[in-house]
């Protein structure tokens, strides 16, 4: 079961096809940031007719499929989204 699960997680995060990263590489003025991946599948799954104007980015094909693994990625990543809504800087860097 928790191979399974870290599978689903990087395999969202490795495809283009992941509303997380599609939302947040979007970057749309406006857009949500809290939940935006999960919010982007529930969206297309209840039939919003224009993500790309809502969310800045389209919806994933299979978003049903898409919908667990975004929220939980969405939720390891939840401090930074609240931060970032918040315009609060955490001065994080990466690299070596």
């Amino acid at each position: 079961m928790r191979a399974a699960m870290y599978a689903g997680l990087l395999a969202c995060l490795l495809l283009p096809g992941c509303a997380s990263v599609r939302t947040l590489d979007a970057a749309k003025p406006g857009a949500p940031i809290i939940y935006s991946g999960t919010r982007l599948d529930w969206y297309s799954l209840h039939g919003g007719c224009c993500p790309v104007e809502r969310f800045g980015a389209e919806a994933p094909k299979y978003a049903g499929l898409d919908l667990p693994f975004a929220a939980l990625l969405e939720t390891l990543l939840l401090p930074f989204a609240v931060a970032a809504e918040l315009g609060v800087g955490l001065g994080v860097s990466g690299g070596i």
